[in-house]
């Protein structure tokens, strides 16, 4: 064989279809988009600075003490005036008016095949950057969760990527942009992992995981390598007798994570039944935080300079008592008004101030076994974080990352897990489920429920169905129920409209009684069709219907206004059919499509 034969079997051959393998194409992008969502959340950070540089002076982060230093009215006028045009910004460039934030990645990821749009991204994050800027109470994670996951869907549009690779991609912006935040990759992958993907197959570990480290490797780069949070070095767990006490700090996080979801929902309602526009909200919301703002500066923005002086047990109990409530009411006000933002910075606050006050509490009852009030806060922090967002996994991570101490981490993960577990058994769900569910979406069924939506019952319907009109005599329609497919006649009226259905049931006393065949008609035995489906409906309207009547053949029709009956959907085609998509799904998911599909075509 001559050498250049040899050189394309060998080298050139394995190398171009190495080239053409689904993980080392997705671990390239990932690399892409790690850097891209990375550079985001720098960009992202620097408009906040440059927006409070025009807004108030400075663009530090030690906003409280600066705050305290501006006379009373700048305070009140900045976040109103800037709330105006803010409200005026989301609602007529954003879809439906609303802000946008984590929620909505959920979404797409569950439902939507991973689409979203970069245009929204950026003008979310325009919105996000601008009420963080001016003031609002509320989180920079989110926005940049968004923005990375709008970025990775826009290279999977762009490339013409399927559903799984996309929804991969989807969750290497928000891996990238989570590490960018935090310096902890560990984190950002595994909360994109729990959160926004739903699974942990290699096929998405891999690229996520190179993302969060790409992102995480921008970010220091510009900052260096530095911690999210100023944290005492002398930290120590004192006695494994102290675990009871961590375990109630996890019962009172959950409580605190409860109030401070149901505030936001609460003034989102109260907001919602005022008599005005949805735009001058957020003017409204802004005057009331600057009222707050006047007493107890710590809650205008992030709050990290706050969370860094509760850390260092810097504040007397009193304040880290009316700092919960203040902070609590300052972001229910900002979100529920119409700011857009999101709720990891808020949630970490009310934390830190929850293990704080706690700390201070259990200190002084039993100061031989007291770990420090910073252990305590950092506790909190965790627990209240992981029970709002729903994801204890990344969140007991993120805390390792940020104190890389084994023991400490231990505690938190008894007070995470507790405080999450009675949220949801109390609460029912995360914060974020929480939003959807109350926009009428519904991701319960998670990725499964997205296949059911993606196939229409129109693949499965059986156009083989026996029909009488609503004049057929009763002999007739007895003797064409013995031949009729499923033991139903379907009887059909003017217009080929469906008017109802027949069974030997409904035949009731006529099924046998034949003395008054010469009166009755298909009319007078039918009974009113349960429910129909239309030809546009996806599986998951199939299913909906099969529990609500429990019939395992519903009538398809071309649509509810004609009421056309074209064929039927027979309950175990519809599950067989949703089956196969599971399966499919799946097999994508460990990178085995391809066999997949031959052995479905088999």
């Amino acid at each position: 064989m001559r050498p250049s034969r040899v050189l394309r079997k060998r080298v050139l051959i394995p190398l171009r279809r190495f080239g053409r393998n689904d993980q080392v194409v997705l671990s390239v992008l990932a690399v892409v988009i790690g850097a891209a969502a990375g550079g985001a959340a720098i960009a992202f950070r620097d408009a906040i600075a440059g927006i409070q540089w025009l807004a108030y002076g400075f663009g530090t982060e030690a906003v409280a003490t600066e705050i305290g230093k501006l006379p009373w009215w700048q305070v009140l006028v900045v976040p109103t005036l800037g709330g105006l045009v803010i409200g005026l910004f989301i609602r007529y460039t954003l879809p439906g008016g609303k802000p946008q934030g984590v929620a909505h990645v959920i979404e797409a990821s569950a439902l939507l095949d991973a689409r979203m749009s970069l245009t929204t991204g950026i003008r979310a994050a325009i919105a996000s950057a601008a009420s963080i800027g001016i003031g609002a109470s509320v989180g920079r994670e989110g926005p940049v969760v968004h923005l990375g996951a709008s970025l990775g869907s826009w290279v999977a549009k762009r490339l013409h990527l399927g559903r799984v690779l996309a929804r991969t991609l989807l969750g290497c912006g928000v891996a990238a942009g989570i590490a960018a935040s935090f310096n902890a990759p560990i984190a950002g992958a595994f909360f994109a992992l729990e959160v926004v993907v739903g699974h942990y197959a290699l096929s998405a570990f891999a690229p996520i995981v190179i993302a969060s480290v790409t992102g995480t490797l921008i970010s220091r780069a510009h900052y260096g390598d530095f911690p999210a949070f100023i944290l005492p070095d002398d930290w120590l767990i004192v006695s494994f007798w102290e675990f009871p006490a961590f375990a109630l700090l996890g019962l009172v996080s959950a409580a605190a994570a409860i109030i401070f979801m149901r505030s936001i929902m609460f003034t989102e309602d109260v907001v919602t039944r005022l008599p005005i526009p949805s735009w001058s909200a957020p003017a409204f919301g802004g005057l009331l935080l600057g009222c707050i703002a006047l007493v107890f500066p710590q809650v205008v923005g992030v709050g990290y300079e706050a969370t860094d002086a509760a850390l260092s047990d810097l504040y007397p109990l009193w304040l880290l008592f009316a700092l919960i409530v203040a902070k609590t009411a300052a972001t229910a006000i900002c979100l529920g008004s119409g700011f857009a933002g999101g709720v990891f910075s808020p949630s970490l606050f009310i934390g830190a101030m929850v293990g704080g006050a706690f700390g201070v509490i259990a200190t002084h009852a039993f100061p031989e076994l007291s770990s420090g009030h910073g252990a305590y806060t950092m506790i909190g922090m965790g627990a209240v974080a992981g029970a709002v967002l729903g994801a204890p996994i990344s969140t007991i991570l993120m805390i390792f990352e940020l104190t890389n101490d084994y023991e400490l981490t231990i505690a938190v993960m008894l007070a995470t897990v507790i405080a999450s577990v009675v949220t949801q058994q109390v609460h029912g769900r995360s914060f974020f489920v929480w939003q959807l569910e109350r926009r009428g979406v519904s991701v319960r069924g998670g990725h499964q429920t997205g296949l059911m939506r993606r196939i229409k019952v129109s693949s499965v319907m059986d156009s083989r169905f026996s029909s009488v009109g609503l004049d057929t005599p009763i002999a007739e329609v007895r003797l064409k129920l013995q031949s009729a497919p499923w033991g139903e006649l379907f009887v059909i009226g003017a217009e080929e409209k469906l008017c109802g259905v027949i069974t030997y049931a409904d035949l009731h006393e006529a099924a046998f009684d034949t003395s008054h065949d010469s009166e009755l008609t298909a009319a007078d035995v039918a009974r009113a069709v349960p429910a129909v489906l239309q030809l546009g409906d996806h599986l998951d309207a199939a299913v909906k219907v099969y529990n609500l009547t429990g019939e395992p053949h519903v009538p398809i029709v071309a649509d509810k206004q004609s009421m056309v009956m074209r064929g039927l959907a027979h309950e175990h085609e519809v599950m067989l059919a949703y089956q196969r998509a599971l399966d499919m799904a799946r097999a994508e998911e460990r990178g085995e499509a391809t066999s997949t599909r031959r052995r479905h075509k088999a």
